[in-house]
């Protein structure tokens, strides 16, 4: 801790233990980011980020960093939202994840919500670096402040390249201070959940799946390689859960 916040990373290195599972080399966490190893399935390898303090607050800057090697299977999920709070520090809070997946391997990257509260300040950078051949599903959720509260500011920044190629790179501003017209009719339109879903899959190469609206507030679209981007909206989180859900579902 620093009189201008809080550092704190976590880190998991997943590897095939040659036995037809998956090891944990690496499994490290400190500050409030605590990480659990839950039970296993079948080959993969399950991790919970268990929040210690509240937090991301004004001024901390929290890393996660997880690999997946080849032929190893991590899922990645969290025991409870993420709420970032305005804190007693001044200035914007910083969450960083950092995720890389070799040739074979397979990353489920599946954590609750992050709930932007009044106040805070949030910038949320994920860079997905994947190897020809990785797997991966990469889940992300944000709800704009709490029950009956105005949210907080809130800026996310998503990029995965896949063998050195860019498949995607976008960035969204939302609550005070944001470009003008994030919550009119051409961006949020009023919604206060929003997530997308990204699917990249080796056997997309052959058989990629077609743009579809999945409901009213929710597409699908194809990306230039084997993967899909599920963009949703939705009054509240539960219901953007099930959305995303669902579109796993259609994926298969």
């Amino acid at each position: 801790m620093t009189t201008a916040g809080v550092r704190a990373t976590a880190r998991i290195s997943a590897r095939d233990d040659g036995r037809g599972g998956t090891s944990l080399p690496v499994l490290e966490g400190d500050g409030p980011l605590a990480l659990r190893r839950t039970r296993a399935e079948g080959s993969e390898a399950r991790v919970l980020l268990v929040g210690a303090m509240s937090g991301p607050l004004g001024g901390d800057h929290f890393t996660v960093e997880a690999e997946a090697g080849e032929r190893a299977r991590l899922h990645v999920g969290s025991a409870a939202a993420t709420i970032a709070l305005p804190g007693q520090n001044k200035g914007e809070a910083r969450y960083d994840v950092r995720l890389h997946v070799a040739d074979g391997g397979e990353l489920c990257w599946l954590p609750e919500q992050l709930i932007s509260a009044g106040g805070s300040d949030l910038y949320v950078s994920s860079r997905i670096e994947l190897d020809a051949g990785a797997r991966l599903v990469f889940r992300e959720e944000q709800v704009l402040g709490r029950v009956g509260e105005e949210p907080g500011r809130l800026t996310s920044r998503l990029a995965v390249r896949l063998a050195g190629r860019l498949l995607l790179d976008q960035e969204l501003a939302c609550g005070p201070g944001a470009p003008g017209g994030w919550d009119g009719p051409a961006v949020l339109g009023g919604l206060r959940a929003l997530g997308q879903l990204v699917v990249v899959r080796p056997e997309f190469e052959k058989d990629l799946p077609q743009a579809r609206l999945l409901g009213e507030y929710a597409a699908l679209t194809p990306l230039a390689g084997p993967a899909v981007l599920v963009t949703a909206l939705a009054p509240d989180g539960l219901r953007l859960r099930r959305v995303l859900d669902d579109a796993l579902r259609v994926l298969g």
